[in-house]
């Protein structure tokens, strides 16, 4: 067998497909391209204990490290999609500030992101989302390929060119999507067979299709196809799912291949178990990628084991690198993943409870519905700066709502998405200016009590 494929078995999968990739890249000089080689092959075996095969290598870089001057620009730094800048932690709870950059531009963390499923944010127009100061926005890779297909996306010049929206954007593999398609799925070893939810065709989507998908749509930070098992569910169901979440992670690394502008996030499973929240934080974050997220959250479990495991689990995270928490976005939710060190976070709660007539504010959740705001002609939230609250009242938005007008989820939406966002940008400034215990011991005040 070929020296150069027994030194490729003996590697970590990232670190075969990233050697692959880096052969592959036309800007990099030959002999840079073999240096590069020669040392991830030399520092990175996993059971190289062959005298003669180690000091092959090293009369290799010696000869190498002479011709170093031939290279070009000296190619000396691997491009990577995603630079996070740690910039402030809480010493009392760990709650951080800071600012990671993607090809489409920079975000200050923590951050809010909207959720546009179909690639768009429902009832909303992208003009509209970027006046509540979103920074990124996320769009469902099971959805669009479903509709209209990811090929399309990627023949229209990416989601970016698709949506004119220009700032950073977040795919999720759809793994949530298909695990809670319950009685209309079936998995096997390389993925999950499923029914479309609308027309009910058969698919198929497993780690290196999620990959050639999230890869057509061109997003900047793109998701691990995983394994969400639902709660509750025993240790053993956990385990299972845990692991294949791990193998299916190895699968999406050495299938991913746009390393060089998408940022490829692992994600941690485990259920409400600690143990295996650690296993798995153990084997996700071994895989050299730019973010890590927390996943298999706000799946069927109470609050106190969501908070428990956030907890658990988010301290566990390498602390240089943007940390995500999946599916939460209520006021206090995000006040809570903040305090326990989280970065990132997206919910459809925002435009979801805007369909249905309800609202943030400094009072609580208030549903618009009711008849007590008849003649409140006050804006929802006195502090809210959002086009809202800047020109509606409380009773003409009670109107909208008990007329079903779809200007009444529009009016909503704006106000409940600028309010998470503005959740998280007074954590932000908090945590830079060492007053975070106090702001979160006052927003735990008000938010506690209205955490449904």
């Amino acid at each position: 067998m070929p020296e150069e494929k027994t030194c490729s078995k003996r590697l970590h999968p990232f670190n075969r497909v990233w050697l692959a990739g880096v052969m592959q890249r036309q800007t990099f000089p030959r002999e840079f391209k073999t240096l590069i080689c020669s040392s991830i092959s030399f520092f990175l075996l996993i059971d190289a204990d062959d005298y003669v095969f180690r000091v092959r290598h090293i009369f290799a870089h010696i000869l190498l490290i002479v011709r170093l001057p031939a290279c070009y620009g000296f190619a000396m730094a691997v491009e990577t999609a995603l630079k996070f800048e740690l910039q402030a932690v809480c010493p009392w709870s760990g709650a951080r500030a800071g600012v990671f950059t993607t090809p489409h531009g920079a975000v200050e963390t923590p951050v809010f992101m909207p959720v546009g499923t179909n690639a768009t944010v429902k009832s909303l127009t992208y003009e509209q989302v970027d006046a509540t100061g979103a920074q990124i926005v996320l769009a469902n890779s099971y959805h669009l390929f479903l509709r209209p297909g990811h090929e399309l996306v990627k023949r229209a010049g990416g989601l970016h060119a698709f949506t004119a929206w220009n700032k950073p954007i977040l795919t999720d593999s759809g793994g949530f999507q298909v695990f809670s398609l319950d009685s209309f799925r079936r998995i096997v070893e390389e993925g999950v067979f499923f029914k479309d939810h609308k027309d009910g065709k058969q698919h198929f989507i497993g780690p290196e299709r999620s990959m050639e998908i999230q890869n057509a749509l061109g997003a900047d930070i793109i998701m691990a196809f995983d394994d969400c098992v639902k709660n509750p569910c025993t240790h053993e169901e956990a385990l299972a799912s845990m692991e294949r979440t791990h193998r299916w992670l190895a699968v999406c690394a050495e299938k991913h291949s746009r390393p060089h502008d998408q940022a490829l996030f692992g994600i941690v499973q485990g259920s409400m178990f600690e143990d295996l929240r650690k296993q798995s934080v153990d084997v996700v974050t071994s895989y050299p990628l730019p973010g890590f997220a927390i996943g298999g959250v706000a799946v069927g479990e109470s609050r106190d084991v969501i908070e428990r495991i956030v907890l658990f689990t988010a301290p566990l995270l390498p602390e240089g690198k943007p940390r995500y928490l999946m599916g939460i976005g209520t006021p206090w939710d995000i006040a809570y993943a903040i305090r326990c060190g989280i970065d990132m976070f997206d919910c459809v709660s925002p435009t979801r409870l805007a369909r249905h007539g309800s609202a943030f504010s400094f009072e609580g959740r208030l549903a618009l519905k009711n008849a007590r705001f008849t003649e409140e002609f006050i804006p929802l939230d006195p502090d809210c700066v959002c086009y809202t609250c800047r020109n509606y009242t409380r009773a003409y938005l009670h109107h909208l709502v008990r007329a079903n007008e779809m200007s009444g989820a529009s009016l909503l939406s704006l106000h409940n998405i600028t309010y998470l966002i503005k959740e998280a940008r007074l954590a932000r400034a908090a945590i830079l200016e060492g007053r975070f215990k106090e702001y979160f011991e006052e927003v735990e005040l008000k938010l506690r009590g209205d955490i449904s």
